[in-house]
């Protein structure tokens, strides 16, 4: 295994955003060169309310889908200036980094986008939005997973989330993903628990309803309990020792996930 980290940087200001302060890492975990064999990619965005990046949904998760076979990443997000479209800028940066070394990276040009929580906003919007950042070349993801996401700005919303990346009306209307998805939308995979006492399931089930009303293919898993913030749901991702984010049942999203892959792949 290669492990490296890059420097990301976009061209804030081609985007109307001001640089100072903003430090976006892309964390790279590639598979040694093989000949006539290369990988598909899975990025990991982990969440964090937009204020921070959870350290269980990045690496821990990367290095997982690392052990299936993927090429993996996760991204470290600014999170100095939070409002919309500045981690948007960085992680279409990201996918563009991966496409536009695919060579070096012994990588496909498959690109699956995995986002936690408000990375799972930050994910679906990017579902949405992507083409706005064309310049930075192809951006666009081949397929979604979105693990217990923020997807409205409306009443069942994470309010934190909300007032970070999208403080204004204007923008809340913008990033209620569930408002906006077409038949252009990317292939999702979706999971949540029913007792998530943080982001209310709502939101998932919301995002099917857009998925299915728009034809766009989509596999949806709501698991009875677990709450919020779950990750692997194993020990490996377990905090602080506490046993609530141990929850073998829901644990299960990620072989789903990866049949789904394998399915929409072939």
């Amino acid at each position: 295994m290669k492990a490296f980290d890059i420097n990301l940087m976009p061209d804030y200001k081609a985007f109307g955003i001001e640089e100072e302060g903003l430090t976006p890492v892309l964390h790279c975990m590639i598979h040694d060169a093989i000949p006539d064999r290369t990988y598909p990619n899975v990025l990991v965005v982990p969440g964090g309310c937009y204020s921070f990046c959870s350290d269980r949904e990045g690496e821990p998760v990367a290095s997982r889908f690392y052990s299936f076979g993927y090429n993996a990443y996760y991204l470290e997000y600014s999170v100095w200036r939070k409002p919309y479209p500045v981690d948007m800028t960085e992680l279409c940066a990201a996918v563009a980094y991966i496409r536009s070394h695919s060579r070096e990276l012994n990588a496909t040009w498959d690109v699956t986008v995995c986002g936690f929580s408000a990375g799972g906003h930050m994910v679906a919007a990017y579902g949405l939005y992507h083409e706005d950042f064309a310049a930075m070349g192809d951006v666009a993801p081949d397929r979604l997973i979105l693990s217990y996401p923020v997807i409205t700005m409306g009443e069942l919303t994470h309010g934190e989330t909300r007032d970070n990346v999208a403080p204004t009306p204007e923008l809340a209307e913008k990033l209620s993903v569930e408002k906006h998805v077409t038949g252009k939308y990317a292939p999702t995979f979706l999971w949540a628990c029913a007792d998530d006492a943080t982001v209310p399931v709502e939101n998932s089930l919301m995002m099917a309803k857009a998925l299915s009303a728009a034809k766009v293919p989509f596999e949806l898993h709501i698991f009875p309990e677990g709450g919020h913030g779950l990750a692997l749901a194993d020990i490996t991702t377990q905090k602080d020792g506490d046993p609530k984010y141990l929850c073998p049942h829901a644990a299960n999203w990620l072989p789903l996930a990866l049949e789904w892959l394998d399915g929409m792949r072939k």
